[in-house]
């Protein structure tokens, strides 16, 4: 075989070989690229998702999408060759699998985890939007959760709204925790509660305050890491709102949607067009007052929205130096801290005076 002919052959040998461990090699790595991105203002599966009804809302034109980031699943493994490409991509980030699945996270809890965040986000993004249009939204601690065969399973349920314990008024869900363990483990604990049932009715009656309570008595029992009295149940918060706000989007976890979805919410209520036809993006979680807070993915958002079109992206300010890094071509990151600055911000954007609006920077 002349001399030339076994190099090539050698060469091509080596170079499949190569590609064959590029494939069969698996490493610790997952993948993260651009996600759908859907107007608030808009339609989802055939249906408004914002739908608001028991009140005047008013037309609306232009774009306020919120965006995802798209992941490797928990059980794939990306092998070196798809690593790689990744790498060198400009539309996907590979990251280490331990940042997307933390102590070996499986895809099932992560998707119920993304689940009850985004549940949660559509909850708090309703209260910031009418608080921020001087709307009333009443506020009760209720029953979260019920630990499995805890003292409290089959006499409290998730839902019921605690009034009192032990006679005591209730306000903030901490209370409820506090009352509980100045009791001694095996001592009675009556809880003054609304039965989800009547919590459920008065509150698709719009009706902020119901007044049909019981008395349930429960037996503490002693808790297994400090020794103090529990009764096994989990207080947290639930709001009542004067009208009727749904929010219909399937196949989308995670909190980092309340921001676009207040805004939504905001545009539908007030009198006037918020973006003037423009196409604005955003992202960023949001609590009940209005505080906009940071997300992962940034660059894979702004990837994304500016390949629906978009030609601004409100910013959380701590996602601001990120994304600034790398900022698509025609794309302006808008920078918001709280829901009044993303409002102030559209003022600006609909009337198209943007000399003033609060850019991001790497800096």
């Amino acid at each position: 075989m002349p001399r030339r002919t076994a190099t090539m052959l050698a060469s091509t040998l080596v170079l499949i070989a190569l590609l064959c461990a590029g494939v069969l090699i698996k490493v610790p790595y997952s993948e993260m690229s651009p996600g759908p991105t859907v107007n608030t203002l808009g339609d989802a599966g055939g249906e408004p998702v914002l739908q608001i009804s028991g009140r005047k809302t008013y037309p609306t034109s232009g774009h306020l999408n919120m965006t995802t980031v798209r992941v490797t699943g928990a059980d794939y493994r990306m092998n070196l060759m798809e690593t790689v490409y990744g790498w060198l991509a400009h539309d996907s980030i590979v990251v280490p699998h331990s940042t997307l699945y933390p102590d070996g996270k499986t895809e099932e809890q992560s998707t119920q985890e993304n689940a009850e965040e985004f549940t949660q986000s559509q909850e708090t993004a309703k209260v910031a939007a009418l608080k921020a249009l001087k709307l009333p939204v009443a506020t009760r601690v209720v029953v979260a959760s019920v630990v499995k065969d805890s003292p409290a399973q089959g006499k409290l349920h998730a839902g019921d709204v605690i009034r009192e314990v032990d006679g005591r008024k209730v306000e903030e869900p901490g209370d409820v925790a506090k009352i509980v363990t100045q009791r001694k483990p095996g001592e009675k604990v009556v809880f003054t509660v609304v039965p989800a049932k009547e919590a459920a009715a008065a509150e698709k009656a719009h009706r902020a305050q119901p007044t049909a309570t019981e008395k349930i008595t429960v037996t503490t029992k002693k808790a297994d890491d400090n020794g103090r009295a529990i009764v096994g149940i989990q207080a947290g918060t639930d709001h009542t709102f004067p009208f009727t706000i749904d929010i219909k989007l399937a196949d989308v976890g995670g909190p980092s949607a309340g921001l676009m979805f207040s805004l939504g919410i905001v545009d539908k209520l007030t009198e006037g067009d918020m973006t003037g036809g423009k196409f604005v993006a955003g992202t960023g979680t949001i609590d009940e007052k209005g505080k906009v807070g940071p997300i992962g993915g940034i660059q894979m958002k702004t990837v994304g929205a500016r390949k629906a079109g978009a030609q601004y992206f409100l910013t959380p300010k701590e996602n601001c130096a990120t994304a600034a890094a790398d900022v698509p071509d025609g794309l302006t990151l808008v920078r918001v801290d709280t829901l009044d600055d993303a409002v102030k911000s559209m003022e600006g954007i609909k009337k198209g005076d943007t000399a003033g609006l609060p850019k991001c920077s790497t800096g």
